[in-house]
């Protein structure tokens, strides 16, 4: 059983422990705001602490036999399935989360982790041609050294160990530092599992902090080789600003404004599935979510008249309910951004077709029908259960006002002829992109991540590899060589 007492401390060089700020986080829980935890936060001087010490382990970590830290992976796996109760009763407690949605993350970090457990047989070298005679050209996969994470509140465990994970496993140190109203979830309890599963002690480090008293210090620290970043596309180009001074490389997941474009020949009753699915999971707060749905004229009212009986049906509540689809928002402020969205969209002529109420930070589902495209609700990323319906003519309309956005994570479309959704699919400028099935999806083993505004580089599989090992060429010269000079 998970002991949460623990959890709410920094992690810091294999020792649980708090921080050195003066400050104390409490962590309330979203729903009914009681106390989750107290958390003394980080300093400057603890992320210090923390990067060095990450480094002195990874040095030890990088040496470890391949096969002796797949065990330690395959372990971290094992003991992780082993708190599966504790961890969806935490997601609810600490983020809000509905069973339905606990359940899904818990299962996309069991994958995380089984991939990762692959990386250290992986990370192979290549012996190169060489143009100069008795020459040999190695080429190596290392690890990068040390890798700074930090990961958002909405999919806290997921979006922490999609890179911690592979990190760890390439052979990295890491410092993460989690959003502080997802501490607990996206940061202690994936320390807890690593300490289990035996990593050499400091190798990983969770500091709880406040960005306003640590400001850059996370980011401009002289030993993390590589920042890895997933949350809103603003905080996302400033850390692109503040890493790329420092010669740091990043991989940056970031906001998202997606379609999910409906075709006269769809099955509606798919379309309505797919929709709900890709805009009402966790209240709207994944980056992945379906914004906008985009119809074609011939079936845009019944579309929206299937949608909205279903949105109507929705349980939303207590996301301790195992029944709840729509809990609470991470907190007011959510609340009351989202809300200004809404009534600025239907002062510019959008229609409530469906309006829930609001209760304390849980937002009933909205469905805003007859959108335009310069609509406040067409045009921002909507983090909660708010979904803009739009009317266009055609499929080449419905592309074009997909492309229409700062934004290009993922997308969707649906219609029987399985070509035409290929088609459509390449011409939507995203990083992903779904035929018959919603936004919402992640693989193990495939590329994940978007296009324009919505992010630099890849995770998972293959490229998640590549995300946290580097290059070095070895050469090795077996004969005299005849120098030009």
């Amino acid at each position: 059983m998970l002991d949460r007492r623990q959890l709410a401390h920094q992690y810091i060089a294999g020792e649980w422990r708090d921080g050195r700020s003066s400050r104390v986080y409490q962590n309330l829980n979203p729903f009914d705001g009681s106390l989750v935890a107290e958390i003394r936060l980080a300093s400057i001087e603890d992320i210090d602490e923390a990067y060095r010490a990450a480094a002195e382990a990874q040095t030890v970590w990088a040496q470890v036999n391949p096969f002796e830290r797949q065990a330690v992976m395959e372990k971290a796996l094992r003991i992780w399935e082993g708190y599966r109760d504790d961890i969806i009763q935490l997601v609810a407690d600490e983020i809000g989360g509905t069973y339905i949605k606990a359940a899904i993350e818990f299962e996309l970090v069991k994958n995380f982790l089984r991939e990762a457990a692959t990386y250290p047989l992986r990370m192979e070298g290549r012996l190169l041609p060489a143009t100069i005679p008795g020459k040999e050209n190695r080429l190596l996969r290392l690890p990068a050294g040390v890798v700074g994470i930090l990961s958002p509140f909405n999919f806290p465990m997921c979006l922490s160990m999609r890179a911690l994970a592979p990190a760890v496993a390439c052979g990295n140190g890491v410092v993460l530092k989690p959003h502080e109203e997802a501490a607990l979830t996206g940061g202690t309890l994936l320390a807890k599992v690593f300490e289990e599963a035996g990593v050499p002690r400091g190798l990983v480090n969770i500091v709880v902090a406040d960005v306003q008293e640590i400001g850059d210090a996370f980011l401009e620290h002289p030993i993390p080789r590589i920042i890895s970043f997933t949350g809103s596309t603003a905080v996302g180009r400033h850390i692109a600003e503040v890493a790329g001074r420092h010669l740091k490389r990043v991989t940056l997941e970031l906001g998202g404004n997606s379609a999910l474009i409906v075709l006269e020949d769809a099955d509606l009753d798919l379309a309505v599935d797919a929709a709900v699915f890709s805009r009402f999971t966790h209240q709207g707060q994944i980056c992945m979510c379906a914004n906008r749905v985009i119809a074609v004229k011939d079936v845009y009212d019944a579309f929206l008249e299937k949608f909205v009986d279903r949105v109507s049906k929705l349980k939303v509540g207590d996301p301790r309910d195992p029944q709840t689809v729509i809990g609470p928002l991470i907190n007011r402020r959510q609340v009351d951004r989202l809300i200004q969205v809404v009534e600025a969209s239907i002062e510019q002529g959008a229609r409530a077709a469906y309006r829930g109420p609001v209760d304390g930070n849980v937002v009933g589902p909205v469905v805003l029908a007859d959108v335009r495209e310069d609509m406040a609700c067409a045009r921002d990323e909507m983090f909660g259960p708010v979904v803009a319906v739009m009317k266009v003519e055609d499929e080449d309309e419905a592309v074009r006002v997909a492309n229409n956005s700062d934004y290009g994570l993922t997308g969707a479309v649906i219609t029987r002829d399985v070509e035409r959704g290929l088609r459509v699919a390449m011409r939507v400028e995203t990083g992903m992109f779904h035929v018959n099935d919603g936004t919402v999806n992640d693989e193990p083993l495939v590329a994940f991540g978007g296009e324009k505004a919505s992010g630099v580089g890849r995770y998972n599989g293959e490229w998640g590899l590549e995300e946290f090992t580097t290059l070095k060429w070895i050469s090795i010269q077996r004969e005299r060589r005849q120098y030009p000079i």
